[in-house]
């Protein structure tokens, strides 16, 4: 619900702040009051007169202007969500090392709300070893971080580094402004901390699976969904352990704990070592069902004739935890299917003993790996079946954690 919230939001010196402009629209369209704050750097993208018109609320740049103060303390305790959109690689450096040289990061250290943040550089700039220590050390302070989009940069070049488009942002922060004020919690409506004192246990990303030392065998997953649903599950009170399989996201956030992995064998022990003390498990990681049976040694030199590798299963990771469930863990699985969906997820229900199986097909639109959306229906054991639209991929964690939080205060 963003009707009626209090949103800082800040805009900072980067090309991509033209975008703040249409989500300060957004947030006014749905009811939020806007208060934005500019950096100096930043009024030579975007005017102070433009974001004034659209918030309807004067803009703040300067910690003082003639005689005047601006309280930084009292915007940081009077929002119920900050957003930095667009974040500079600049202003990114100056958080990361707690500076507080201009009103935005007074007001940033000042700030008692959640924190997202939506980076926008170059790709270069965004892959830079500084740069990723910058990120992490913002998300180790419990800052949000909106991944940054895959297109044409500003110079030109095509790559990692977009600022988010304004509509992904505004479903992104949905279910952290739900959570800012706590609901009774009760069976009907369990609100922001349903899951306070759960264990949960999500597989996200894909398994390469060695064929020689430089080769492997994988799949296209980017690890997206499962990091929403962990996200989702840690926002509503649950303590997360994430294992990941290998990609170049990353999630540092209190209450998650990553354990990163490379293959199915290496998911698979830390799945069974992790699930003992879970009370949920979302298995939402795309595992390899075949791996090869005698990885080589050396690299494989070409040759002229064929190349025959010899595959083996691999161990059926939600098979095993299902045989081993207890009466008070949930278990849910994932499928992707490209036909005969339904029959195989409910099928797939019975036959792992899962709790529920979230089934999306890539014959639909929006659906599938390394996409920001996805579509998908929750088959229950109990005879459940729900369907929902295509939604960003944190929206569509909510809907799974809101089936989740009404099962385990059924």
């Amino acid at each position: 619900m963003i009707k009626g919230k209090k949103i800082v939001l800040g805009v900072t010196g980067s090309i991509a702040a033209y975008k703040a402009l249409l989500l300060v629209r957004l947030l006014v369209r749905e009811g939020a009051t806007v208060r934005v704050i500019q950096t100096p750097a930043s009024r030579d993208f975007v005017t102070p007169l433009s974001l004034a018109t659209l918030s309807k609320n004067p803009v703040l740049s300067d910690l003082f202007a003639a005689d005047t103060w601006a309280n930084h303390v009292e915007l940081g305790r009077w929002a119920d969500l900050l957003i930095i959109a667009p974040l500079s690689c600049n202003t990114l450096a100056k958080m990361a090392a707690g500076l507080c040289d201009n009103l935005l990061l007074a007001t940033w250290l000042s700030a008692i709300c959640p924190v997202v943040v939506a980076p926008a550089m170059d790709e270069d700039m965004w892959r830079h070893p500084g740069t990723r220590a910058n990120i992490q050390k913002l998300q180790t302070y419990g800052n949000h971080l909106i991944p940054v989009a895959n297109g044409e940069l500003a110079s030109g070049l095509f790559g990692d580094g977009r600022m988010a488009e304004p509509e992904a942002i505004l479903e992104f922060i949905r279910p952290i402004l739900e959570h800012t004020t706590p609901d009774v919690i009760n069976p009907g409506n369990p609100g922001q901390n349903g899951l306070s004192g759960k264990k949960a246990l999500v597989t996200a990303g894909p398994t390469y699976e060695a064929i020689d030392p430089v080769r492997f065998i994988g799949n296209h997953s980017s690890g997206k969904m499962g990091i929403a649903i962990a996200r989702e599950l840690a926002a509503r009170g649950a303590l997360v352990s994430l294992i990941l399989g290998p990609t170049n996201l990353t999630i540092e956030e209190p209450n998650i704990t990553t354990t990163r992995v490379t293959s199915a064998a290496q998911m698979y022990d830390a799945c069974l070592e992790a699930f003992d003390d879970a009370h949920i498990a979302v298995l939402s990681a795309a595992v390899a069902d075949y791996t090869p049976t005698a990885p080589a040694d050396e690299k494989i030199k070409k040759t002229t004739g064929p190349l025959i590798l010899e595959l083996t299963r691999t161990r059926d990771i939600l098979k095993t935890l299902g045989e081993v469930k207890k009466t008070n863990q949930l278990l849910i699985g994932f499928a992707l299917e490209t036909n005969g969906g339904r029959e195989y997820a409910l099928g797939k229900l019975q036959a792992k003993n899962a709790d529920y199986i979230v089934l999306n097909s890539l014959q639909d639109p929006g659906a599938g790996f390394s996409l920001d959306t996805n579509k998908i229906t929750i088959f229950g054991r109990d005879g459940s079946e729900q369907a929902f639209e295509t939604k960003p991929k944190q929206q569509v964690a909510k809907d799974i954690v809101d089936v989740i939080i009404k099962k385990v205060h059924a």
